[in-house]
């Protein structure tokens, strides 16, 4: 077994995207091998800062990516990098075997466009299988655990844009 100590955290971005209601975007991941651990947890859009990306520029690109719009503008920032530990038994396997967790920048961003918009399957290998709009404070109950604590962090940053 890999010891998580000796890998690095992962540069990531993740986006809190509220719509006009004041509800957060929410998809449940679709079941992946090295899901074990963490079977339909429904989570935000994350994903990977490119090398020398601006962490901002990389929250758009991972909607695009994730979710299949970018109809949206960044109204607010977490100020600080938040991390959470991947589950031993999944470290080795997830995030291509190479990262004990991810370090992340999140952003509230205002959803521009309607619903229509929302394209899971944009991408060949879609991240999320079903999606709904939820009130931000049930975000940590509906989190896998590992996530939790960044879940239960965000909704107090960002209660003054939730319904």
């Amino acid at each position: 077994m890999i010891d998580p100590e000796t890998l690095p955290y992962r540069p990531n971005v993740g986006a809190v995207l509220f719509n006009r209601d004041g509800l957060v975007w929410i998809g449940r991941r679709r079941q992946h091998p090295t899901q074990e651990a963490a079977p339909g947890g429904w989570q935000l859009p994350q994903g990977g800062i490119d090398p020398a990306e601006d962490p901002g520029i990389a929250v758009l690109r991972e909607l695009a990516e994730e979710i299949g719009t970018d109809r949206a503008e960044i109204i607010a920032e977490h100020p600080e990098w938040l991390t959470y530990d991947l589950p031993r038994e999944i470290v080795g396997k997830a995030l291509g075997g190479k990262y004990r967790g991810q370090r992340q920048r999140w952003y509230a961003l205002r959803f521009t466009g309607v619903d229509s918009d929302i394209n899971l399957e944009a991408e060949e290998h879609p991240e999320f299988d079903q999606w709904r709009w939820a009130h931000l404070a049930e975000l940590p109950e509906l989190a896998v655990p590992f996530k939790r604590d960044i879940y239960e962090i965000l909704v107090r940053s960002f209660a003054s844009f939730a319904a």
